[in-house]
């Protein structure tokens, strides 16, 4: 990362994420403070959905764009969250095939013993990659890609309708129109155990401005 000059100083911890970038254009290595602060994020959301070997090239190649196209982020928006998540999910989707396939192997793997847990709660978007639930696994690669991105953008990357919009460049209203459908086919699919995806219990839901109201757990 040629180009800066003088002495470099580390951005200070409490600088905003749009502060970075636009220090950045000058100081190119002070992006690296972004991947310090976001890398964690993207590769669990990367790996969740493309298992740990894919989400190391994912995470690698959405930082190497970020900084590539940094000139491009529009600082009024302050958290770069969104536009990573961005990048990533267009990144994943080079990899339809393989997420599908890794959906069909979780949803054959062996239930895990019952406990008094309530299933809604063992399905929840807590769960770690290798512990997900059979039928979540199964219903999440029977969505079309459109909503399954929606979905796990809101329950795996922690992101409100807003960010989804930014990260997806889509209007609110269609991210709203394809979150409840994605919400609706895992209700059918499965029932009672859909409550975190469905009713944003363990996600956050979104008040009519698309903000999170609440986060339990």
């Amino acid at each position: 990362m040629g180009g800066s000059t003088g002495v470099y100083t580390e951005p200070e911890s409490d600088a905003s994420d749009a502060a970075i970038v636009a220090r950045s254009h000058a100081e190119p290595e002070a992006f690296a403070a972004l991947f310090d602060r976001h890398a964690t994020a993207v590769h669990r959301y990367a790996a969740r959905r493309l298992g740990d070997e894919a989400a190391d090239d994912v995470m690698a190649e959405t930082f190497t764009t970020a900084f590539r196209l940094r000139e491009r982020f529009d600082p009024g928006r302050g958290d770069v969250r969104p536009w990573l998540f961005g990048i990533a999910t267009h990144l994943v989707s080079r990899h339809r095939r393989a997420e599908a396939r890794r959906f069909r192997a979780l949803s054959r793997l062996p239930a895990p013993a019952e406990t008094d847990e309530p299933l809604a709660d063992r399905v929840a978007a807590r769960a770690t990659a290798d512990g997900m639930r059979r039928e979540l696994a199964t219903a999440l690669a029977r969505l079309s890609p459109a909503l399954r991105d929606v979905l796990l953008l809101v329950a795996w990357a922690d992101l409100a309708y807003e960010e989804v919009a930014q990260a997806l460049d889509v209007p609110v209203g269609t991210v709203r129109s394809r979150l409840h459908r994605a919400r609706g086919r895992l209700r059918r699919e499965l029932g009672a155990g859909a409550g975190v995806f469905t009713a944003g219990a363990e996600t956050g839901h979104a008040d009519d401005d698309g903000r999170k109201e609440c986060r339990h757990g």
